[in-house]
């Protein structure tokens, strides 16, 4: 009989080495061929295409979905909802209404995703300030206030498409909002990674209160946790990593939904152990979506349409498995 604990050990193992096999392939995949061979005997165009574009693209891939999952694990435990998402505190609609913006009023890649991890920021920053005007630390109130701020940011995001040039600008906002891995390159993402990595790193250090916030309040309270500071900061936390790849990516659907939940149902506890499967298996979905993104089609596909074909179906399972539970 294997243990719990070995139980998670081999899953993430097997997580990471499929998180690795993946990203090798993804390192290779694309309209352009790369060799082996051509790489190793030194090919410029080869090269050049290698370190630009596919390294940095697989990177995002495989560190946005792996931040991802964990922010779904640590939403998910906070508020005690198994539906819990980077949208329940506005940071998927701040950034949509940041990207929006920087694609009608500047010029560039890096300034549309500078504008996006604005409004990101902006919209999260909002959603903490509305939930601290409650003394009562209910995590209830933070759920409304980013309900609020996410109303606010569709209605920005609206009157941005009506100035929109139709045929230019307004496809670009859509396209943006449909997520994509495509144009990333390694110019511009590297504070963008490491943000992500040290928001990563803080939320492991925190898993222990982490787990302990699921508890009912007076029992936390009890056991000697500021309750109200530290969520808080571990909310900011994993809403920055958010940020971090929704700015790069776009709006990426129901990777934070679906690698969490896929943790505990292979591991069936909640633990330190399931946060870091929860992550690689966030790597091991988007990555894969990337690879289908840019394969299945003569022209290159956005990454939501893939993870929303997983995504759909596993929420109308967790909805009928959610009425069949007592």
């Amino acid at each position: 009989m294997v243990s719990p604990t070995a139980r998670t050990k081999i899953f993430c193992a097997a997580g990471a080495v499929l998180l690795a096999a993946l990203a090798a392939a993804s390192l290779f995949a694309g309209k352009y061929p790369l060799t082996l061979a051509g790489l190793l005997a030194g090919d410029e165009m080869q090269l050049r295409v290698f370190w630009t574009l596919r390294v940095s693209r697989t990177a995002v891939g495989a560190a946005g979905g792996f931040a991802l999952g964990v922010a779904g694990f640590v939403y998910q435990t906070v508020f005690r909802n198994p539906l819990a998402s980077p949208d329940v505190i506005g940071v998927s609609s701040g950034a949509s209404a940041g990207a929006a913006a920087g694609i009608l009023f500047c010029s560039g890649a890096a300034a549309v995703t500078a504008a996006s991890f604005a409004g990101a920021l902006a919209a999260v920053g909002l959603s903490l300030a509305l939930s601290a005007l409650d003394r009562s630390g209910r995590h209830s109130t933070i759920v409304l206030a980013g309900i609020a701020v996410h109303s606010l940011a569709q209605t920005a995001l609206m009157c941005l498409k009506l100035t929109a040039d139709p045929e230019r600008e307004l496809a670009s906002i859509e396209y943006w909002i449909m997520g994509s891995l495509n144009g990333i390159t390694g110019y511009g993402i590297g504070g963008n990674l490491a943000l992500c990595a040290l928001c990563v790193g803080v939320l492991f250090l925190l898993h222990r209160q982490i787990i302990l916030l699921s508890a009912e309040e007076g029992e936390a309270r009890m056991l000697g946790v500021e309750v109200g500071r530290l969520r808080l900061a571990v909310l900011l936390a994993a809403t920055l990593a958010v940020a971090c790849v929704v700015s790069l990516s776009g709006l990426i659907s129901f990777v934070g939904l679906l690698a969490p939940h896929g943790a505990r149902l292979l591991t069936r506890r909640s633990g330190p152990g399931t946060m870091l499967l929860g992550g690689l298996l966030g790597g091991i979905l988007l990555t894969g979506a990337d690879l289908l993104a840019r394969s299945v089609a003569a022209a290159e596909l956005p990454v939501s349409i893939f993870t929303s074909l997983l995504g759909a179906p596993f929420l109308i399972f967790l909805i009928v498995k959610g009425r069949r539970d007592p």
